[in-house]
């Protein structure tokens, strides 16, 4: 049995179509991620399963107890907000024991309850602190230890990072992993960033226009989307419409190499009725100008822009004649940021080239 089970569900907002008849199945002890772009519906959806909207159309049910009228109070959820919501006047002690005096448990229940919780997300020092005098992560520790405290069925995350700066935001995903494996609850992230959803989740929902586009795990999201809409919103991606050629070879429709002549693509046997390919930059990999032929996919180009992360350079190469293409290589291969105009060869494999269907269409749209 799933511990969350959503059938049918749609939500409208007068004449917006919210969410279109979303099915969803979320594994107990799963930590499961909902992305997609601004106003795709995650956040709606993960309201209706807060109980703090209810569906137009469909139901939710959590270990098999239909919960899709009952009310949020009613449903044995934790959630916590993306500002936290933190009881101002409240120290942390009262603010993780909130929940349990409404649940009217007693005294010593309370305190050994909130203790175990303060020890769980290591702020037990703290406990006599006022909100005003924690940190971002600490808040949000303490707003964890809260909807944690009530020990409920699911945890919802509504952008719980979102408030943090960049460093600590990495330093808090890996302690918001390492809470959720201790404690093994089944947990729901909405989240905009992508990096996020990825190092966190076991698997993901790709929204978009209310549907959802794709579920799987992390991996098969980059390296095998569904459709355009996935392999576009997923990471980084140059996508090459093409024409068959026969024997496993592509005449491509918006790049031309040298001289103008048509870049010529080889995605190998299998794929003749195949007209978009998407190509992952870091696939990409970069060649002495006058070195040896890499293959049947190679193509001589010019840097157009480049920038350092640290890691890897960031590329846009331009072919000549039109199109460009997006590479990400290690910055040893350089030894320094090389300038606009320097010429570069790239090359790939024929498997690095991954078929999509050139649509926008749901290909999976559930998931057990």
């Amino acid at each position: 049995m799933s511990a969350i089970d959503i059938r049918g569900v749609a939500r409208r907002f007068g004449a917006l179509q919210a969410l279109d008849g979303v099915d969803l199945q979320i594994a107990q002890g799963e930590f499961f991620s909902l992305l997609g772009p601004s106003g795709c519906g995650k956040t709606t959806l993960l309201n209706i399963i807060a109980g703090f909207l209810e569906p137009s159309a469909g139901s939710v049910a959590l270990g098999g107890r239909d919960i899709t009228r009952l009310a949020p109070h009613e449903r044995d959820i934790g959630m916590v907000f993306q500002n936290y919501a933190l009881f101002p006047h409240l120290n942390v002690f009262d603010n993780v024991a909130y929940g349990l005096r409404v649940r009217r448990q007693k005294g010593e229940a309370i305190r050994e309850r909130v203790a175990s919780m303060l020890a769980l997300v290591r702020l037990s020092e703290l406990a006599q602190r006022m909100p005003h005098q924690l940190s971002g992560g600490q808040q949000q520790r303490v707003a964890i230890a809260r909807a944690l405290a009530i020990k409920p069925q699911v945890l919802l995350l509504d952008e719980p990072l979102s408030n943090l700066d960049a460093k600590l935001r990495k330093e808090m995903q890996a302690e918001l992993r390492r809470l959720q494996r201790d404690v093994g609850i089944t947990t729901v992230m909405v989240t905009h960033d992508q990096e996020e959803a990825l190092g966190l989740s076991d698997r993901i929902g790709i929204l978009g226009g209310g549907r959802l586009q794709q579920v799987g795990t992390p991996l098969e999201l980059y390296r095998q989307p569904a459709n355009r809409f996935v392999g576009e919103f997923v990471g980084q991606a140059n996508l090459i419409a093409a024409q068959p050629e026969g024997g496993g070879y592509f005449k491509a429709l918006s790049h031309e190499a040298a001289e103008g002549t048509p870049l010529r693509l080889f995605a190998g046997e299998g794929q003749a009725g195949q007209t978009l390919f998407l190509l992952r930059p870091e696939r990409i990999r970069l060649a002495e100008p006058d070195g040896a032929p890499a293959g049947p996919n190679e193509v001589e180009g010019q840097v157009r822009e480049a920038s350092y992360t640290g890691a890897e350079l960031h590329l846009t190469v331009t072919l000549p004649g039109a199109g460009v293409l997006h590479v990400a290589a290690p910055e040893s291969l350089f030894g320094q940021v090389p300038q606009a105009g320097v010429g570069v060869r790239l090359s790939w494999e024929a498997h690095d080239l991954v078929p999509l269907p050139d649509d926008n269409a749901a290909a999976k749209g559930s998931a057990a």
